[in-house]
């Protein structure tokens, strides 16, 4: 078993380093064919590339964060975390994002803590704020928390298109994404990285959600 977890070890972080160059040249002619005099086709092309590059480095990113994850190779660290820093910087990560979108982007504030790591609950949060500031097109955003006496639980919550009672279960799924959102950017992979990452910390997330009125993720973490 440690040899096949050295061997799987070794392949991640191949695929890791072969991938990371290529990609980010793809993404830097990309900008520059994007900064010169094109005609409105061919910058319409080279956004596209731009585009398709960057989504491609989303998804070697978080395939090679899921399968050391689940592989064992990177362990989660949990110790006690004030939430409200870790937050704001989430926030301050997705701010213009959501102003390009004409979109509040709401934080409240507490003093809660979590037993967390806090770098990986960076990345699950972040990445339940990211979807939800993409399948919103009006409205906001507003993330909240409430403390209980077993967790702490961080409410995620948007005025989108909502998901379905039936898609509820398959959300969650590696690669899955609903019938409402397959014309929308995204490669389906975000929500099961940020599932993987609290259950890994003994936490767990809820979701609720009414197609037309949005969704609340309810992420709760441990204290």
């Amino acid at each position: 078993m440690e040899n096949e977890r050295d061997k799987i070890k070794s392949l991640i972080s191949d695929i890791s380093h072969q991938t990371k160059t290529p990609i980010s040249n793809l993404i830097l002619y990309s900008e520059l064919l994007e900064n010169g005099e094109l005609s409105g086709v061919d910058r319409s092309n080279a956004e596209a590339i731009h585009a398709q590059a960057e989504k491609l480095r989303f998804l070697i990113d978080s395939l090679v964060k899921l399968s050391r994850l689940e592989n064992g190779i990177l362990a989660l660290e949990p110790q006690e975390t004030p939430l409200m820093s870790l937050l704001e910087d989430i926030v301050r990560q997705f701010e213009e994002k959501a102003e390009k979108k004409g979109l509040k982007l709401e934080l409240n504030k507490t003093d809660a803590k979590a037993v967390i790591d806090a770098k990986w609950t960076h990345e699950a949060l972040a990445n339940i704020v990211d979807n939800a500031i993409k399948y919103t097109d009006n409205g906001s955003i507003k993330i909240s928390v409430t403390p209980y006496e077993m967790f702490v639980r961080v409410d995620i919550k948007d005025t989108g298109i909502g998901i379905s009672e039936e898609e509820h279960p398959k959300i969650f799924k590696r690669f899955y994404r609903g019938t409402e959102v397959k014309q929308k950017e995204g490669v389906g992979i975000g929500l099961h990285l940020a599932r993987e990452i609290i259950s890994g910390e003994g936490g767990y997330i809820k979701l609720s959600s009414t197609p037309g009125e949005g969704s609340t993720f309810s992420v709760f973490l441990p204290r």
